[in-house]
This record gives structure tokens, C-alpha cells and sequence, in this order.
């Protein structure tokens, strides 16, 4: 089971083949300096040897969903409504349903009301809610996003009317890039650098300083792939 892979310009990619055989698996791995992953109960956090502290808060659960869980979601996803995902007059590959709130990305950028998060996804808003440490009615949007082939995600943050982040994957491996930037007043960009592929069945979240310093983005897939996303709002 590969883990850490060193890349150029500060980069770590997680190339995870296959989830441990059990909860906690047992698996050796091989990492460069000064990088390292530590293993924790039901989920993985990334520790990065070059700043520790300021990458807090991104978790990786390979075992969130079962399989048959996993078959029961996708039965209940494919029957949404799903529209294009309108960004500033321009459709994109991707569809999308959201529920609890709706951001306006081709208008002010405000959230509204949508519909009310339906029964199967309260189900697994409470699994998503435990590996966040956070209460399920705290994670008050879920957006259920298809991704076609070709489809994926530029560089950007959340938006800062939300807070913490859960996202589910389905159907189909994806790669999720990660970047930060080293210097902001170099001639030149330096930037810090990882890739975590989540597996079908798998979860992640993003809190601390992975979701205020870091962006993201998503690699064009090429099947079909589902994922939900649960956020909760930023109180000021």
C-alpha cells in the first residue's frame, strides 16, 4: 500500500491502492522525510513534516460507507433533480441538487432556502457529523454533485459563508489536489502541494487551516461519479 509519494515544488501525493483489511488496517508504508501520516480510529489525518500545526484538519476515511450503503446511496441519488451547475452565466460539466441552502453563484453570491435535506442523506449526515466532531443539525447543507466524464473542479476555497466540509465519493476514485502558497510576496510562486485520492465509499473533512489557507480543486474524472458534500454555516 503506497501512501506518500514526494513530487516536485513541496509536493505529497497519497496514492492509497486499496483500504486496510481492517478498521485500523495494519500496513506498512515507506515515506520520505520530513513527511508522515499517522493512523487514527476510523480515519486518517494528514500531517505534513513542513508545518504541522498550520495543516490541521484534513481527515480521510477510507471505511465510511459500506458497500451495500454505498449501492443504496447511488439508488437514491440517481432519482434527484439534478440542473447543470451555473457559474456566472456559464454552464458546467457537472450537475448538481442542493438541500437545507442553496449558494447563488450566478447572482450575488447568497445563500437561499432549498428543499429540506430528504430522510436517506439525515442518515448519512449523522456518520458525517461524527468523523467532523461535529452534531448532524450543524451540517445544515448537502449538495449532491454528478460529476460525468470529463468533469472536475479549478483551483478555489469554499466560499466563507460556510465552515466545515464533508465530502463523500461514489461510483468512481478522484483525485483532489490541495495548495498553498509559500510566499505571497515572492518574485516568484512557491507553493506547498498534496494529493489525496479518495476511494468509492470513502470521506473527508476539511477544517482548520486546510480550509482557510488551502485551496482545492478536482481532476477531471473519466466514469461517472457522485459525491455529497455537508456544510455547515460560518455564525459570525
Amino acid at each position: 500500500m503506497k501512501l506518500l509519494q514526494p513530487t516536485s515544488d513541496n509536493k505529497v501525493d497519497y496514492l492509497s491502492q486499496a483500504a486496510p483489511t481492517t478498521m485500523l488496517g495494519s500496513c506498512r508504508a515507506t515515506f520520505p522525510s520530513p513527511a508522515r501520516v499517522s493512523f487514527f480510529d476510523m480515519s486518517i489525518q494528514f500531517k505534513l513534516g513542513f508545518d504541522l500545526a498550520k495543516h490541521a484538519g484534513l481527515q480521510y476515511d477510507p471505511l465510511f460507507l459500506a458497500p451495500a450503503q454505498q449501492t443504496e446511496l447511488v439508488n437514491r441519488i440517481e432519482r434527484l433533480p439534478f440542473r447543470e451547475f451555473e457559474f456566472h452565466g456559464y454552464l458546467g460539466k457537472r450537475r448538481i441538487v442542493s438541500f437545507g441552502w442553496r449558494y447563488e453563484y450566478s447572482g450575488r453570491g447568497v445563500l437561499k432556502r432549498a428543499d429540506e435535506i430528504p430522510d436517506f442523506l439525515r442518515d448519512v449526515r449523522v456518520k458525517a457529523a461524527l468523523i467532523a466532531g461535529s452534531e448532524p443539525q450543524e451540517l445544515e447543507q448537502a449538495l449532491v454533485t454528478e460529476y460525468r466524464p470529463g468533469a472536475g473542479i479549478g483551483w478555489h476555497r469554499d466560499k466563507p459563508v460556510f465552515d466545515r466540509v464533508v465530502g463523500i465519493s461514489l461510483l468512481t476514485p478522484c483525485t483532489i489536489r490541495f495548495r498553498r502558497i509559500v510566499d505571497s510576496n515572492a518574485s516568484k510562486k512557491s507553493w506547498d502541494r498534496m494529493n489525496l485520492v479518495t476511494q468509492p465509499g470513502s470521506a473527508y473533512v476539511l477544517s482548520g487551516s486546510v480550509r482557510e489557507e488551502w485551496e482545492h480543486s478536482i481532476l477531471r474524472v473519466d466514469k461517472l461519479r457522485y459525491s455529497v458534500t455537508f456544510r455547515s454555516l460560518r455564525r459570525s
